[in-house]
């Protein structure tokens, strides 16, 4: 009986979508309606605040950079302070090429950047992934102060404090050419390289590699425990986000048409790791929100108190972590469920 049930069963299951596992799958990968307003929000501002393309550019390039952080901490629970060693080699890897005018081209100049910076944390991360806790983070940042200072010796190639000006960087496709005045191709160059590098992220962090991820920052002796290659996934995971930091540098150097050493800096480091406790991390939307809350409040508290804003955006941070620890997101998602149960009860 269970044998002649068992076809019926398994033609069933394929009429249904097939087992639990695949529809869950299924269902993290179904496209939600709000997950395109970022993207409508980036093509109003581009028609809305013409003369405010340059500071959207930094914004785009803050938030790929975060996003590849979240990508190691958020979702692979790697604890680092040290993510701008690979910002600045994809900085430097596109400024070097187009001041020697060896190759000005920009989208396979992001690849070159993002081979790099890959390497790099190939590299780095074999020797970095052997420890944790404190004494990884201490690794990582010395990694970049490493690099940082490698940078700094080197100054007949890179410039040293001065970095490299005026880098000559070829138009898009041949056609639509940088504008030093206008930042529009800048601009437009900016969104589409993070919406490709988003679909990456995406797809990765909903697939059985990224659900794995999660599996390690949550409890990684389990993970040891059924089998899973655990350093081995962390060597992945670092190595991706690595070279996705290092397009966001890359992509920094060419909207700016300049590099120096302030991309490999410990403000940098810190500063996108302050975008991820506000926006929340371990989401994909977290690096948005948290780019977005960080340089608008930058821009309005330097305004109203220009030698003192950080003392603004230092409460702010005390806030969040007391009262949101997984950020703006977190908070969000806290009140939208306290609302739908209040709902829900008579």
């Amino acid at each position: 009986m269970s044998v002649a049930a068992s076809p019926a069963g398994g033609a069933s299951a394929a009429a249904g979508g097939g087992s639990p596992a695949a529809q869950a799958l299924m269902r993290r990968h179904r496209l939600r309606w709000w997950e395109a307003l970022p993207w409508i929000a980036g093509m109003v501002f581009y028609f809305a605040f013409p003369a405010y393309l340059g500071f959207g550019c930094d914004l785009l390039v803050t938030i790929l950079f975060a996003l590849s952080l979240d990508l190691a901490l958020g979702y692979a629970g790697i604890i680092t302070l040290g993510h701008a060693a690979f910002f600045g080699a994809g900085a430097y890897t596109v400024g070097m090429l187009a001041t020697y005018n060896i190759w000005t081209e920009p989208i396979t100049s992001l690849l070159l950047a993002a081979l790099v910076a890959g390497l790099i944390g190939f590299l780095s991360g074999l020797v970095l992934l052997r420890a944790k806790g404190l004494t990884l983070l201490m690794l990582t940042l010395c990694t970049m102060a490493l690099l940082e200072q490698a940078a700094n010796m080197a100054h007949a190639y890179t410039g040293g404090f001065d970095g490299l000006p005026s880098l000559p960087i070829a138009p898009v496709f041949g056609v639509f050419e940088f504008n030093p005045l206008y930042a529009d191709t800048q601009y437009l160059f900016a969104l589409g390289v993070l919406f490709v590098c988003f679909v990456f992220v995406r797809t990765l962090v909903y697939s059985p590699f990224g659900q794995s991820l999660t599996g390690i920052r949550e409890n990684v002796l389990r993970m040891h425990a059924i089998g899973s290659p655990v350093r081995r996934r962390l060597m992945i995971c670092y190595t991706i986000s690595a070279a996705i930091a290092g397009i966001a540098g890359g992509l920094w150097a060419q909207t700016n048409a300049y590099v120096n050493l302030s991309a490999l800096g410990l403000d940098r480091a810190a500063t996108v790791l302050i975008v991820l406790i506000l926006g929340g991390y371990g989401r994909l939307y977290g690096a948005f929100i948290g780019a977005v809350a960080y340089l608008a409040l930058e821009h309005f508290l330097a305004q109203i108190y220009p030698t003192a804003w950080q003392l603004g955006l230092g409460l702010l941070l005390v806030v969040i972590s007391l009262f949101a620890r997984n950020g703006i997101l977190g908070l969000g998602e806290m009140l939208w469920r306290r609302y739908r149960v209040r709902r829900v009860k008579p």
